[in-house]
């Protein structure tokens, strides 16, 4: 591939696009990883984003939630995502970077690792083709797999009383914490919300779609029923219900995730236009009018009457503006939760391993830049008494 120099490009009119590259798991993809590829795409032009196989998590982090596939499927679905590499290797080499013709690699500012404990970035890192992004605080998969088991409702907008020592004893090791994987209360903020929003208006002529629901822990039957609705139309709206109305007609613990952490988790997804924040259980007339909707679609899952014991549909309905998809999809909010479940013990080892690894790093860190701090500190004191 010939190479065109700034010059040329400048005289050409023409700026060749800085191809990135950023690789993981990517396991329960959450709005944390659209958030750091969000960044990455800024920092280019063409994001690459290489999966790991569920053989190489496996060896390196133990059994992952979801599948290779699912997994592949869900980083393709994030908006800011150009390319998919599948079965990507789990340490990032020159010759990686080099065959898919990318600058550097960005990732965020925690550490990874391999199962000797070894940084999967070392040799880029040494290369000078690496570059950090800021990594999403409050959120991580280690964080959600502990919602899960614990089943509780602190996580939920009602309630600002998150327990990281409960959640710790779940999820990670609680004699130990890491500056990576500790549990905390993730704090959202409008500039968030904009930097996931595409922020546009429908164009002239647009379908308009309107689907609601609790979307929680975003996943791959999502993925598959708004690419299926997007089939009926140009705009896409989702309306979000409240934490308090999904644990009404979903129970338990439910939502895992709270409305806020939902919204970004739906808007990163590309399928998607517009979001509506804590949008009414019932679509009502004015909601349609307002937002001028064409179409109103379900999925095939049962729909729960309203407190009233009304049809949250009713109106759509009435319109002959409701439709049924059938996305083909099984995958559920409830089909991730009895995963974790069934493989609870070997979750709270893998959570339990990867934050021993990364408390151990962290020390050699703080004790180094004690050191260094120590030798700064001392040098001066010998040259003064050398003068």
């Amino acid at each position: 591939m010939a190479c065109t120099s700034l010059m040329e490009e400048k005289q050409s009119g023409k700026r060749q696009q800085t191809n990135v590259w950023c690789d993981g798991c990517y396991d329960m993809c959450h709005f944390g990883h659209a958030n750091s590829l969000r960044q990455a795409k800024a920092m280019g032009g063409y994001l690459i984003v290489g999966v790991h196989s569920d053989v190489e998590v496996t060896l390196h982090k133990g059994p992952p939630v979801f599948t290779e596939q699912e997994r592949y499927k869900m980083v393709r679905a994030i908006k800011w995502v150009d390319e998919v590499v599948e079965d990507a290797p789990y340490v990032t080499t020159l010759e990686t970077l080099d065959k898919y013709n990318c600058e550097f690699v960005v990732h965020g500012d925690d550490i990874t690792m391999t199962a000797d404990g070894t940084d999967t970035y070392h040799i880029v890192k040494s290369a000078g083709r690496y570059k950090e992004c800021k990594r999403t605080q409050g959120v991580s998969t280690t964080d959600l797999v502990g919602r899960m088991l614990l089943m509780t409702k602190s996580h939920h907008q009602s309630s600002l009383n998150f327990s990281k020592e409960e959640a710790g004893e779940i999820g990670v090791d609680s004699s130990t914490r890491s500056p990576w994987t500790g549990t905390s209360q993730f704090l959202p903020t409008t500039q968030k919300i904009l930097q996931f929003s595409a922020g546009k208006d429908p164009n002239p002529g647009d379908k308009i779609v309107y689907v609601a629901g609790a979307y929680d822990l975003f996943h791959v039957g999502h993925v598959d029923f708004l690419e299926a609705v997007s089939a009926n139309g140009q705009y896409i709206i989702v309306g979000l219900h409240t934490d308090s109305d999904v644990n009404r007609y979903k129970g338990a613990n439910f939502p895992i995730m709270n409305l806020h952490e939902r919204v970004l988790s739906v808007l990163a997804c590309k399928h998607v236009s517009e979001v509506v924040i804590g949008a009414p259980y019932s679509v009502t007339a004015d909601l349609m009018d307002f937002f001028k909707v064409d179409l109103v679609c379900h999925g095939r899952t049962p729909i729960m009457p309203d407190v009233d014991g009304s049809d949250p549909y009713a109106e759509p309905k009435r319109r002959g503006k409701f439709k049924v998809i059938d996305s083909a999809s099984d995958m559920t909010t409830k089909t991730i939760v009895e995963r974790i479940i069934e493989h609870r013990l070997e979750y709270e080892l893998r959570n339990k391993k990867k934050e021993d690894k990364e408390v151990a790093v962290f020390e050699a860190m703080q004790r180094a830049e004690q050191e260094q701090a120590s030798r700064s500190q001392v040098q001066p004191t010998e040259e003064k008494e050398a003068k």
